[in-house]
């Protein structure tokens, strides 16, 4: 009797990982808030009789107006994984501080495992300069002019931590003049277009 040819070669393998055309895709969740589809990848688990197949999703969602969550979810259907993950982001959403909403208001570098992220304010017009998993949430945050350099591990799950933890350290002016108990103006001296008039009411 002639076997039956095994399947899960390596023909299997490569076929269907879940890197195709589904990656960074964009659409509206409700709520004003958008989510952004980082990465989706096949798993399998061995089990008696053959392999079983599940999808994780890696979502990003947020309101492109300071706020930004992320979120991971798994299942035996593709739809269903990136439903569980756009769930799971819209309950972990932060707020970040922007400057002028476009931008940061210093540098500051995030840490998660082997994930390392530089995160540098850019000037008006810059853009986004950043690698894809660190795109996805600047574009979903709203942020307009950044530049993010990625010194660790290229693993899209522990560059989105990174990110996330890069931006949780992210304060304002105002923020730590409260805390401080001083006034904005004490922690960034006086404003430049206050200078030129001041010199002119001495003269």
């Amino acid at each position: 009797m002639a076997r039956e040819p095994r399947s899960g070669g390596s023909g299997d393998r490569d076929r269907g990982r879940g890197r195709g055309p589904e990656r960074n895709t964009e659409r509206e969740v409700g709520d004003e808030l958008k989510d952004k589809l980082v990465t989706i990848n096949r798993v399998a688990k061995v089990v008696k009789g053959g392999r079983r197949f599940s999808f994780a999703a890696l979502v990003v969602v947020g309101d492109e107006k300071g706020r930004v969550g992320w979120g991971a979810g798994k299942a035996r259907e593709v739809p269903e994984a990136i439903r569980k993950a756009t769930e799971r982001a819209k309950r972990t959403m932060i707020r970040v501080p922007m400057r002028e909403g476009r931008t940061l208001h210093h540098d500051v570098i995030g840490e998660f495992g082997a994930g390392r992220v530089i995160l540098r304010a850019a000037p008006a017009g810059t853009g986004i300069i950043a690698g894809g998993p660190m795109r996805a949430v600047f574009e979903t945050l709203g942020m307009g002019d950044v530049v993010a350099k990625c010194t660790g591990t290229t693993n899209p799950h522990n560059m989105v931590k990174a990110t996330f933890a890069a931006l949780t350290r992210c304060t304002s002016p105002r923020a730590v003049a409260s805390r401080r108990g001083k006034k904005v103006s004490d922690l960034l001296g006086p404003r430049k277009d206050a200078e030129p008039a001041q010199e002119a009411v001495n003269v």
